[in-house]
């Protein structure tokens, strides 16, 4: 099944041409027995040390591609069965969705697909989410009383708003939000909403990371963003005034998407890559998620960071996050409403 291939082409031809961060670093990609390619979507910076620590443990070499999730997903979908990379490492499901869709990837083992909740991986076997992650509204705690928040995102667009609140359009974790609302509220809700952020002089940033510096300096005063980065962000700035908001339990401003991985059917190293699976899923790295970069661990065993509120109390009902994987169309939406 070949059909998502010309549309997530079209994809990364977009995201280049709307300067989609993509900033890539190639190692020699021929697979053999002691190495694996990776395709990342997450960032060298973010994630290095975790392949450091599975070549430690497994003597396994990982050749790591790092780039723009969408970027990487579209690529994948161009290579086909030629491809080289040997599992896809992305920032969100959406891209996990698309690349099963066009039957690029292996199953799963029962056992690793059972290490995590169900909500959180695939429900045809193809994929697995190793980190999960919250949006939510990060707020100037010296400027914004959170009882002011609004409740919904809608809100954000009323004109006591305007000016005053930042996004990242394109960012892959705001695209695939922006996908969950095409799909949870409906094509013309989020045409709508968008339509009315940028009428309310929405603040465009390139990076969740500087949305939260400008909450914290007062450049803005809310952001959109994922749970994550304020934790970072307070790591170095401890005394900064801000804080997050987590949207109500089923709604879509609640919504906890993942970090994940697949293997590729065409992988040079099946065993490797599964290796690589059952180590993203082992305890020491969700250790890592968790106390390095403060997202929810999702094997059972680990605890969240203890400022987090529970997993159970967050979310979307009933949302098949595989339902995420329409990029594209939530490219051209973006544009058509401005946004990018």
């Amino acid at each position: 099944m070949r059909s998502l291939r010309r549309p997530l082409a079209v994809l990364a031809t977009a995201a280049l041409t709307l300067g989609v961060a993509a900033c890539s670093s190639d190692s020699d990609t021929g697979g053999d027995a002691g190495s694996i390619t990776v395709y990342s979507g997450r960032s060298e910076e973010l994630v290095g040390p975790l392949f450091a620590q599975f070549t430690e443990a497994t003597g396994i070499e990982v050749n790591a591609r790092y780039a723009d999730t969408a970027e990487l997903a579209a690529q994948i979908l161009e290579e086909g069965g030629n491809s080289p990379a040997d599992v896809f490492f992305a920032q969100d499901a959406g891209a996990l969705g698309a690349v099963a869709a066009a039957g690029d990837f292996a199953a799963l083992s029962a056992d690793q697909l059972d290490a995590v909740p169900e909500a959180f991986r695939s429900p045809d076997g193809l994929w697995v989410g190793v980190s999960g992650r919250a949006r939510v509204v990060v707020y100037n705690t010296d400027t914004v009383d959170p009882a002011t928040l609004p409740d919904t995102i809608q809100g954000l667009t009323d004109p006591e708003w305007a000016g005053r609140v930042g996004w990242a359009p394109t960012n892959g974790s705001f695209q695939s939000f922006v996908t969950a609302l095409r799909v949870v509220e409906g094509e013309d809700a989020a045409a709508g909403w968008l339509g009315a952020m940028v009428d309310n002089d929405t603040q465009a940033y390139e990076k969740n990371s500087a949305i939260v510096a400008a909450v914290a300096t007062g450049e803005i005063e809310v952001g959109i963003v994922n749970h994550y980065y304020l934790y970072q962000y307070l790591a170095e700035n401890p005394d900064a005034p801000v804080a997050n908001a987590y949207g109500a339990t089923g709604q879509v401003e609640a919504l906890v998407n993942v970090a994940g991985v697949g293997i590729l059917s065409s992988a040079a190293n099946a065993e490797g890559a599964s290796a690589f699976v059952d180590y993203l899923l082992s305890t020491p790295a969700q250790e890592y998620f968790a106390s390095e970069t403060f997202e929810y661990p999702l094997a059972a065993g680990v605890p969240a960071p203890a400022d987090l509120p529970p997993l159970a109390s967050l979310g979307v009902d009933d949302l098949d996050l595989s339902r995420l994987e329409d990029l594209a169309g939530t490219l051209e939406l973006l544009q058509q409403q401005g946004v990018l």
